[in-house]
């Protein structure tokens, strides 16, 4: 539940710094990243805790939950790299247009 959790955290963290970017407030929207970057952390944390006691023969029960919880994880890297670019490119907007 963790990863879910996390990863959960870390997706709407990264929309808020889109929606900041798109306001031009991009410290807030560096904030936002940074707390995105925490939360995916924390959960590559407990997916690294995972994949080590299976490696020390712990067997991981494959599940739908667990299926879930990296379908969480990994969309939430994905919306975190496009969350970069979007802050990016409404820097770059915003300069040309004469913005902060």
């Amino acid at each position: 539940m963790g990863i879910i959790i996390h990863g959960g955290n870390a997706r709407s963290a990264s929309m808020r710094a889109m929606a900041s970017a798109k306001k031009a407030e991009f410290d807030e929207a560096e904030k936002f990243i940074e707390e995105t970057n925490e939360e995916l952390n924390k959960a590559h944390r407990i997916q690294t805790d995972l994949i080590q006691a299976e490696s020390r023969g712990d067997k991981t029960e494959i599940s739908l939950l667990m299926v879930h919880a990296q379908d969480h994880l990994m969309n939430a890297m994905t919306v975190r790299d496009l969350a970069l670019e979007i802050i990016d490119l409404n820097k770059k907007i915003t300069q040309l247009s004469g913005g902060n």
